[in-house]
C-alpha cells in the first residue's frame, strides 16, 4: 500500500505543536476590520487551537497521526 500524501492546502493553513495540538489563524480577520469592535480585533489577532475530535482528523490528513 502506497503512502498516504500530506494535503498540501491544510499544511499552509495550520502547525501542529510539539504535544500534537494544532493551531490555526482565527477566520474573519483579514479585512472589513473597521466594521467590528476593538475587543473582537484584538481576539481575532492570536492563533486558536482546536479540540481533540476535529485535531484528530487533521493530525491523519497530515500524516501525523
Amino acid at each position: 500500500m502506497p503512502k498516504m500524501k500530506t494535503h498540501k492546502g491544510l499544511k499552509k493553513r495550520i502547525k501542529i505543536t510539539a504535544n500534537g495540538k494544532v493551531k490555526h489563524k482565527r477566520p474573519n480577520a483579514s479585512h472589513l476590520m473597521s466594521g467590528k469592535g476593538g475587543d473582537r480585533v484584538r481576539r481575532l489577532r492570536k492563533d486558536a487551537v482546536l479540540n481533540n475530535v476535529i485535531s484528530k482528523n487533521i493530525r491523519i490528513q497530515m500524516g501525523k497521526a
